[in-house]
Order: C-alpha cells, then sequence, then structure tokens
C-alpha cells in the first residue's frame, strides 16, 4: 500500500506528524528552496526525539550537482542518524562524478548506519528516465519524482499520467523504493495511488492556506490520511 510522507521543518512539526501516523516523516526547509535543508543539531534533535518511532528522510539543501560539495553534505547527513538522505538531482553540474563520488561509501553507509540514499528527479526539468538504471547500479535505495518550481502546478499538472506511470514502474523494475511529490493536492491522490508509488509526498497541502512556508495543519493532514486510505481514519 501507498504510504504518506510528511515534510516538516522543526520538532514540533515532526511530533505532530508522529501523533498523525505519517509513514515517513522528512525534514526539509521550505523557505529555503525546493529541497532547502534543516541543520545539522536540529535534525539530531529531531531523529533523537522520533527514537525509531517512524522513518526519518532528510534533504541535503538545493545544492550544485558537483562531487564533493554533494558528497560531504550528505556524509554530515548520515550522521545525524536519519534513514534516508535525498539528494536533488538539479539541471547542470557533474552528474556522473557525483553519483561515482556517493557510490564510494554508499554501502558502508547502509551497512553500517543503516541510512540509505533517494535521488530526486524534477519533472519540470525534463529528466531522462534512463538514470534510473545508473542509480540502482551506484548504490542508491530510492529515487522520488518532485518540481523543482513550486509556482507551476503539481506534479499531475506537469508531467503527463502516461509518463509519471512509466516512472514508477522503471523505479520498480530497477528494485528501488519509489516516491512521487511535488505540489501534490488532495485532488491528486486518486489519480495517482492507482501507479502504486511506495509513497506520495506532501508538504503545501499540510499546511494552513496551502502555503508550504506555513505551520502543519493537523486537520488538513487527517484530509490527506482519508484520501490515501479512509478505512485508516
Amino acid at each position: 500500500m501507498t504510504g504518506m510522507l510528511a515534510s516538516v521543518n522543526s520538532l514540533q512539526e515532526a511530533k505532530l506528524a508522529l501523533t498523525m501516523d505519517v509513514d515517513i516523516i522528512d525534514l526539509k526547509q521550505p523557505s529555503l528552496g525546493a529541497l532547502g535543508a534543516l541543520e545539522i543539531d536540529l535534525i539530531k534533535t529531531i531523529v533523537a526525539d522520533i527514537a525509531g518511532a517512524c522513518p526519518v528522510s532528510a534533504t541535503i539543501g538545493d545544492l550544485p550537482m558537483q562531487p564533493d560539495s554533494v558528497f560531504n553534505a550528505v556524509d554530515a547527513m548520515v550522521n545525524t542518524g536519519v534513514d534516508y538522505v535525498k539528494i536533488g538531482f538539479f539541471p547542470g553540474g557533474d552528474w556522473l562524478g557525483t553519483l561515482q563520488k556517493l557510490h564510494s561509501q554508499a554501502e558502508t553507509w547502509q551497512q553500517y548506519r543503516h541510512t540509505g540514499l533517494i535521488a530526486v528527479l524534477f519533472a519540470d526539468t525534463h529528466p531522462d528516465l534512463a538514470i534510473l538504471s545508473t542509480l540502482k547500479n551506484h548504490g542508491f535505495s530510492g529515487v522520488m519524482l518532485d518540481t523543482m518550481n513550486k509556482q507551476k502546478g503539481s506534479l499531475t499538472q506537469l508531467m503527463t499520467s502516461t509518463a509519471i506511470a512509466q516512472f514508477v514502474k522503471l523505479a520498480k523494475h530497477q528494485h528501488l523504493l519509489c516516491g512521487l511529490a511535488g505540489s501534490l493536492r488532495i485532488e491528486d491522490i486518486a489519480q495517482l495511488l492507482p501507479y502504486q508509488p511506495d509513497y506520495l509526498g506532501f508538504r503545501g497541502a499540510l499546511c494552513s492556506r496551502h502555503d508550504r512556508t506555513a505551520q502543519l495543519n493537523q486537520a488538513a493532514i487527517l484530509g490527506i490520511k482519508q484520501a490515501m486510505d479512509p478505512a485508516t481514519v
């Protein structure tokens, strides 16, 4: 069954998400970009407070695809104790060099720190989905389809149903954890669930006034949970 990922930017929001029984708590700072990162010390505090009660992912920030800078950011994030580190594959830069640099440590991070790497591709940059086989070969645990420019609309407005379905199919073929996100609205859920991604990711739809930089709203979270699985609410 498809799980629910909720992005949070504070300990208070993380505690709320935990009480609402979301499937993955995702740590990021929406005011700093598509994948804005929280401070390392705050992430450590949240991870300690969650204490394994729910899987936790965290973003490394909107970094250019330069091997050393991405590697260092991932290494620092792995040491916070999160379960997954999300890495945005932004246009330009050295994708292959970055993948090779990360591959040198991916198995160690997975085996000894129990942390998997999640690649984030952006629908509005028209990514070549052939990259999915390369991700698997370089030690990644999963891949997520998101949007970079949150003002352009939701994932379903920026990518065709056929292309989204193909992404999920290819990810599953590569045995990669598969997520869909990108300004998702409650009305997108019925369209996306039949593709059977491993999870759907939300931020704006969980916030007051659907503003991704506002605080999480309990009623909005309940609405999304009910839309995803009415039997659980």
